[in-house]
């Protein structure tokens, strides 16, 4: 095992906000989301099942005073910030929301979760085909980082060309055949985006408003999270979001200091490389392999990696979904019927749930707990020999009596001694109960012999 050299913790860039601040600005944004979340747990009962159904809607609306749309959005918001757990068809009140008004590290790692998920936030427009809105969603990183490295407003043409220039990297990856090991195989005009938009008719001009639209849904997506605010022409990042993409950016630098660069290996690759660090390193490894990929791709590549034949690789493949946490619920839970992870499946689960004693405030379900038991399969041993059905012994590998039971132990006892055998020691009561002291330990004797007489001795 070995640990990184540790390095003082970086400094936030300057201007931002501390800590106490960045979290009041969180709470603020998902104010309308504490609140119904508050509400969902002094209203247990079918109501608060998820997703959130007409009638309860209406209670909410009525009972919080808001309109069924922002009680229907607060909501969605509720559940991707970790306030709202769904454990099958029932919502319960999340760890989170306990901490809330106390746990400023709480508040702010509910906002990140809901600012990774501003492409669920806010939906894209419906005539868009999903490859192009994973592609966007992919290239929205390098958007961001190019807002939070210029501390200052980005004119949307210059977001525009940047968001261009990933999208068309993405299609020329994905456009590359693999033959073998060093080998692929050239692309074909109409394999290339240029080549298709021609095929189909379309030029350039209809790519770029496709750009164009797909940018204007991000930006409204992330401003809708509180991470940038929009302008005339321009966006600038928030505090919050300035905060959130410089942690995000630490965390791939921090990876990219490592021997191996494990932020562009792949997730087996990857794990090896965090196979000889210690605990805390390697999640330091996790999160930021992590950082650089979005969590869908990112969990369903590490359930690939677990399904192979190295157990080793399957272990670690969990302790990064650790790191993942309640995002990748869906996906541990849809593997529990797999035989191979069954095991590691459910120890995630049950540590999610909290039957491991970690969360002692959280409620206890019972599946993952009586699954588990049934998964290990034997009984416990009994403690003691006779309820296993063992002969007594009379010495057990480890026991060592004292001194003076030894010395007992050798010797007859007074009402086993024979006609020809002296008893040691007149009978009677035992040290301490009114008769004479009988064979005493040489520490009490001496003990005894050194005791002051009383006065006039």
């Amino acid at each position: 095992m070995t640990t990184r050299r540790t390095r003082p913790a970086p400094r936030p860039p300057e201007g931002t906000p501390p800590r106490t601040e960045l979290a009041r600005q969180a709470r603020a944004v998902l104010a309308d989301a504490v609140r119904i979340a508050h509400w969902a747990a002094g209203t247990p009962g079918p109501g608060t099942a998820a997703p959130l159904a007409a009638h309860a809607l209406e209670r909410a609306a009525t009972a919080l005073e808001l309109s069924p749309a922002q009680v229907r959005a607060g909501w969605d918001r509720a559940r991707l910030a970790g306030l709202i757990e769904l454990h099958g068809d029932t919502a319960r009140p999340g760890w989170r929301l306990r901490a809330w008004d106390r746990d400023d590290s709480a508040v702010l790692r509910g906002w990140v979760a809901l600012f990774d998920a501003w492409s669920l936030v806010h939906a894209a427009p419906a005539d868009i085909e999903a490859g192009a809105v994973a592609e966007a969603v992919e290239a929205v990183p390098q958007v961001l980082s190019l807002l939070q490295l210029s501390a200052g407003p980005v004119t949307v043409p210059a977001l525009l060309d940047l968001l261009g220039q990933r999208v068309a990297e993405l299609q020329e990856e994905r456009c590359e055949v693999p033959l073998g090991p060093g080998r692929t195989a050239p692309a074909t005009p109409a394999d290339t985006p240029a080549g298709a938009a021609a095929e189909n008719g379309a030029g350039p001009a209809r790519s770029a408003d496709l750009n164009a639209l797909l940018l204007d849904w991000a930006l409204e997506g992330l401003a809708a999270v509180g991470a940038l605010t929009l302008g005339n022409g321009h966006a600038t990042l928030t505090p919050l979001g300035n905060w959130a993409v410089w942690v995000k950016l630490e965390q791939i630098c921090v990876a990219a200091q490592s021997p191996a660069g494990n932020i562009e290996q792949s997730a087996a690759d990857m794990l090896l490389g965090c196979a000889r660090l210690t605990p805390g390193p390697a999640r330091d490894e996790y999160r930021a392999w992590l950082a650089a990929r979005t969590v869908g791709s990112a969990v369903a590549e590490l359930l690939a990696v677990a399904r192979g034949e190295d157990a080793l690789l399957r272990g670690l493949a969990f302790e990064a979904l650790r790191v993942v946490g309640a995002p990748a619920e869906p996906e541990v839970r849809a593997v529990v019927t797999e035989p191979s992870l069954r095991p590691y499946a459910l120890l995630w689960l049950a540590e999610y749930e909290g039957n491991d004693g970690r969360r002692p405030g959280r409620p206890q379900p019972r599946g993952v707990h009586l699954a588990l038991g049934r998964h290990r399969g034997g009984r416990r041993r009994p403690r003691g020999d006779r309820a296993a059905g063992a002969p007594p012994r009379l010495r057990r590998p480890g026991h060592r009596p004292g001194p003076a039971r030894r010395g007992q132990s050798r010797r007859p006892p007074a009402h086993r001694a024979g006609p020809g055998r002296p008893r040691r020691g007149p009978p009677g009561p035992g040290p301490g109960q009114g008769g004479p002291p009988g064979r005493l330990p040489g520490a009490h004797r001496r003990s005894l012999s050194r005791a002051p007489a009383g006065p006039g001795a």
